[in-house]
């Protein structure tokens, strides 16, 4: 298993907050499929204010290379990513149309 953790602000907005932890209730079932189909096996998104931080488990198949021509061929996938990027904004200093950013462990106990 294989652990990765991401992050992302969300537009400082309360109702569009609102909405996008709406969608994240209930997944749609494609969604879901392409997340599980990749090869990651647990994945929690917590938030802080706008800041979000992802935690993904993933088997020893994962690739973010691989996932990313999975969801690029994945029309349910493409909806569902033009959908919440109503809701979120790229980091400061991140490259163009990149959402989740890959963070770096600097600590561990």
């Amino acid at each position: 298993m294989h652990k990765y953790y991401l992050t992302l602000d969300l537009k400082d907005d309360p109702t569009l907050i609102a909405e996008y932890e709406k969608y994240h209730i209930a997944i749609w079932p494609e969604i879901r499929k392409s997340i599980v189909d990749s090869g990651i096996t647990n994945m929690e998104i917590y938030r802080y204010e706008t800041r979000l931080f992802m935690i993904m488990e993933t088997n020893e198949n994962f690739n973010f290379e691989k996932k990313a021509v999975m969801d690029a061929s994945n029309s349910k996938v493409q909806e569902w990513e033009t959908l919440m990027w109503n809701y979120q904004q790229p980091l400061k200093n991140s490259l163009k149309g990149e959402k989740w950013v890959l963070m770096n462990k600097i600590f561990q106990l």
